[in-house]
């Protein structure tokens, strides 16, 4: 009898977009399977407005990807994101009473107590990352078991959510007959698919640019700094050009992705665009460096939020390992020169590696999220079956 295969499934549930990719769990390696993308509904401004109309767009891209690799999914790891995540860092603490060594479960006591923070009402925790241990007032310590020590402390980075928001997440995705293994930071999992562990500790930070949210993750050392959400996103780069060009927000997405560029210094002074019309109007022009100085605004205002809030935790210049862009809107042409000036530090897209042929058209900032919450699920399983093999052997060893 062949031993059952490990599908491990990303989900990223965009309000523009909803995409899902499947991988397989092979000898402690991810391998690519199938991938779907379709246009997300029932999304109002980052927010859920009609549960089953979210859990059509997923039922859609869950039977087409089944579809493309011939297998049946029941469960995935789904990212979430928007305005209603904030980061928050925490702490707790466990006397021991007297000088002894330090055990798994004072870890895990620490550990509890760290994660039991008064909340505002309607806040949930959705993922705690430790920073560091702090062993009778000694910081710094990333595993103080088998220390000497009579208090144990622990800092932590919280990633909390509105509990509505997720309950509604949720339940939008068991409409559509799946099981959520975890949900996800976005930005957490675009980092966890496109910065190696060893960047990170060199201080990084991961902009994730969504057409209605944009999510934020700072790294340094081996521990996470902060976990935020800017106000601006891709959208309102369309909106602009809505305004400034006097057309509807479809029209001004075409002119974006046709002309649009993040420096309006590298526009033809006297490069002329063709705007759409409707109703047989007489056709109209613009300059392309009007169209991009609009966009380059944008751009900057964007990563001043960023530099803002990396400066709130005091790493602003202190990113030796850089910025990596994801998500759709990060695309943009020469949105990393911005973003390498307004932050002072080297910039570049976050693209997904690690992943046993993954295809070169999907080297793409907009699949980096959905690669990394596969990703996210392959180490969830790979858990899962070590814990099930030494559980067998301890049986046999016991029995």
């Amino acid at each position: 009898m062949g031993v059952k295969p490990l599908y491990a499934v990303g989900l990223d549930l965009g309000s523009r977009k909803t995409r899902m990719v499947i991988c397989v769990l092979e000898n402690r390696r991810i391998r690519f399977l199938g991938c779907s993308t379709v246009e997300s509904q029932g999304w109002i401004k980052g927010r859920i407005a009609d549960q089953t109309a979210v859990a059509d767009s997923v039922l859609t891209v869950l039977r087409e990807a089944e579809a493309m690799v011939g297998v049946s999914i029941g469960s995935a790891v789904v990212g979430m994101g928007g305005q209603t995540l904030r980061g928050a860092n925490g702490r707790g603490v466990v006397e021991l009473g007297h000088v002894r060594e330090v055990e798994q479960r004072d870890v895990n006591r620490v550990v509890d107590r760290a994660s039991r923070v008064q909340l505002q009402e309607d806040r949930m925790v959705m993922q705690m990352f430790p920073q560091d241990f702090v062993v009778d007032d000694h910081p710094g310590h990333r595993d103080p078991r088998r220390m000497l020590a009579s208090r144990l402390e622990i800092n932590v980075h919280l990633v909390t959510a509105s509990i509505q928001e997720h309950n509604s997440l949720v339940g939008a995705i068991n409409q559509a007959h799946l099981v959520v293994e975890e949900t996800v930071f976005e930005a957490l999992a675009s980092c966890y698919a496109a910065v190696l562990p060893e960047e990170r500790r060199e201080g990084i930070a991961v902009v994730d640019i969504g057409a209605h949210s944009t999510e934020l993750v700072v790294y340094y050392g081996d521990a996470i700094h902060l976990a935020s959400t800017v106000r601006v996103c891709g959208d309102h780069f369309t909106r602009d050009l809505a305004q400034g060009l006097c057309l509807s927000f479809e029209d001004a997405e075409l002119v974006k992705l046709e002309y649009g560029s993040g420096l309006a210094e590298r526009s033809l002074e006297y490069a002329l665009v063709e705007l759409p019309t409707q109703d047989n109007r007489e056709p109209r022009q613009a300059q392309r460096r009007f169209v991009n100085q609009i966009l380059e605004a944008r751009a900057r205002e964007l990563f001043r939020f960023v530099r803002a809030e990396l400066a709130r935790v005091g790493m602003d210049r202190a990113l030796i390992g850089g910025v990596f862009l994801t998500g759709a809107a990060a695309r943009l042409p020469d949105l990393l020169d911005v973003a390498q000036q307004e932050l002072q530090c080297q910039t570049r897209y976050g693209l997904a590696f690690g992943i046993q042929d993954w295809p070169e058209g999907m080297n793409d900032p907009e699949w980096s999220t959905a690669a990394g919450l596969a990703m996210y699920s392959a180490k969830l399983k790979a858990q899962d079956e070590q814990q099930r093999e030494t559980a067998g052997w301890l049986g046999k060893i016991l029995k």
